[in-house]
């Protein structure tokens, strides 16, 4: 549901289960991370996956990246089903699917220079030697904004946003096809998220890369998507172009989630859909409709029957009063009244 362009990676049904111990006169329950996510990823594109934490959004991230294997559904990279590729494969698909992580500098060795740190992934995956590597590295840093005296410096003496780059650095120098990007610019100054995101932008023209993006924040998501996977606990809800789920959110989550993004228009007002309750547990989620019980559009089908995803006016939403109020000929129900306030 990524748009029509080169398919690099599809997702069919993917699912992670967590066993959980509940004591030793007790059986173990399963915590249900992902419960069923189904997308592609195309060439020169961006899939933005958003939620609430908790979500599953990192954990899909892991899948993607092959870091955890999905319990089931079925994952596709290249054309290759990862579950039944063997371990030469396997390696192949690892260097194609690359990830950039939240935390910049957690994800740096703080005793490595930063020129061992982007050659490693050379040095492990290939036969070059060590003045090709160089070279390469030095040339990939470039391609960041990083000058070539930074080759020699430990990730103590950057910024930041010069940290994150150095990580986007890395992540590129196999020649990945996809980039998993988990909340790639969350810890950083507004100032510097801009620069961050322009940098990625320009990258995925020139190398033709399909992003994944992975954040909590809609407004760096409109800057940067091409489609919208919506998820709560572990499902996907609504999944669609940007613009069209941007301008007329069909599920009622997504329209709460997007009426607490701030507006940087003067004068502009908008109603505020507060959400009432929490998340519920993923190891004990409500019968029917994970989100009834937050829903203010919730009636009797939603606390029994499930909603599976549904052509709804160009996107796809799981909403049974979505789906209804479509089949009757009338307008998107807006989550409003009892749960709503006025900014």
């Amino acid at each position: 549901m990524t748009g029509n362009g080169d398919v690099v990676l599809r997702a069919d049904g993917l699912t992670r289960d967590y066993e959980v111990s509940r004591g030793a006169f007790h059986k173990p329950a399963f915590l249900k991370a992902v419960a069923g996510a189904s997308f592609t990823l195309s060439r020169g594109r961006t899939l933005a996956v958003v939620g609430e934490s908790g979500c599953g959004k990192s954990t899909l991230a892991r899948m993607v990246t092959m870091i955890e294997p999905p319990s089931s559904g079925r994952l596709e990279i290249a054309g290759l089903d990862v579950a039944s590729a063997d371990a030469g494969a396997r390696r192949t698909l690892r260097t194609k699917v690359q990830i950039v992580f939240q935390n910049p500098y957690g994800s740096l060795n703080p005793r490595q220079r930063i020129g061992a740190a982007l050659e490693e992934p050379l040095l492990v995956n290939t036969r070059l030697p060590g003045r090709e590597r160089r070279e390469r590295a030095q040339a990939m840093m470039e391609q960041v904004g990083l000058r070539p005296e930074h080759y020699d410096r430990y990730p103590h003496m950057f910024s930041g946003g010069q940290r994150q780059r150095i990580a986007i650095a890395r992540a590129l120098m196999l020649d990945p096809e996809i980039l998993v990007l988990d909340e790639p610019v969350s810890a950083l100054d507004v100032s510097i998220q801009a620069q961050v995101l322009n940098i990625l932008v320009d990258l995925q023209e020139t190398l033709g890369l399909a992003y994944m993006f992975i954040s909590h924040d809609l407004s760096v998501v409109r800057h940067i998507a091409d489609e919208l996977m919506v998820m709560y606990l572990g499902r996907p809800v609504e999944q669609g172009p940007r613009e069209e789920i941007f301008s007329e959110p069909r599920h009622p989550y997504t329209q709460a989630l997007l009426s607490a993004t701030p507006v940087a228009e003067p004068g502009h007002s908008r109603q505020r859909i507060v959400l009432r309750g929490e998340l519920p547990s993923p190891i004990d989620p409500p019968p029917g409709c994970a989100f009834h019980p937050r829903c203010p559009l919730a009636f009797d089908r939603c606390r029994v029957e499930r909603p599976e995803l549904e052509p709804a006016r160009g996107v796809h939403a799981a909403c049974h009063a979505v789906e209804e109020a479509l089949a009757a000929g009338r307008p998107i129900p807006k989550a409003t009244g009892a749960a709503a306030e006025a900014d």
